[in-house]
C-alpha cells in the first residue's frame, strides 16, 4: 500500500500548480511556438477538479481533471522534479483510472507533448496513442480493463 494520497486542491494552491506547470512545460511551449499565459491556466484551473499529490504533509505535485459522458480527462499531471521516477506519477495514474472505472466512464484520456518522456509512463500504464495534433499525441485507454493492475505500479519508496 502506497503512502501517496490525493487531496482536493484549494484556491491557495493555484500559484503552486501554475508555477509547477509553467516550469515543467515552458520548454515545450517555446519549442512549439506556443504562448504561455498565466491567465489561461487560471481560467482552466477554475473549471476543473484539481487534486494535490501528497506524501504526509509534503505536496509532490497535482493532477487536474475534467469529464464528459464517455471519459475522464487528465488535463494536467505534474510532479516536482525531486519526486519524478519515484512512483508518484504512476500511482496517480492508477488512482485516476480507478476513479474513471468507479464513475463508469469508459475511457481515460490525455494529451502529451510529442517528445515528452512522460509518454513512456503513460504507455506503461496502458494508454495508447489514438491521434495527434501539431505538437501533441492524444492518448487513451479503457478504464474498466485491468484497473487493479493500474493501481499497483509496484514499489513506491524504499
Amino acid at each position: 500500500m502506497s503512502a501517496f494520497e490525493l487531496r482536493p486542491a484549494l484556491d491557495r494552491d493555484l500559484a503552486f500548480a501554475r508555477d509547477l506547470t509553467r516550469s515543467t512545460m515552458l520548454g515545450y511551449y517555446i519549442r512549439n511556438d506556443l504562448l504561455w499565459l498565466d491567465e489561461a491556466f487560471d481560467v482552466a484551473w477554475a473549471g476543473r477538479e484539481n487534486l494535490l499529490i501528497g506524501l504526509g504533509r509534503e505536496v509532490l505535485g497535482f493532477v487536474s481533471l475534467s469529464r464528459d459522458q464517455r471519459a475522464l480527462y487528465i488535463r494536467e499531471l505534474h510532479v516536482l522534479e525531486a519526486w519524478r521516477g519515484k512512483g508518484a506519477g504512476a500511482w496517480t495514474l492508477g488512482r485516476v483510472l480507478q476513479m474513471a472505472a468507479q464513475e463508469r466512464r469508459g475511457l481515460l484520456r490525455l494529451t502529451v507533448f510529442k517528445g515528452n518522456p512522460a509518454q513512456r509512463l503513460y504507455e506503461r500504464m496502458g494508454l495508447q496513442v489514438v491521434g495527434e495534433d501539431d505538437c501533441f499525441w492524444r492518448m487513451e485507454r479503457a478504464s474498466a480493463l485491468r484497473v487493479d493492475e493500474a493501481c499497483d505500479p509496484g514499489p513506491v519508496l524504499s
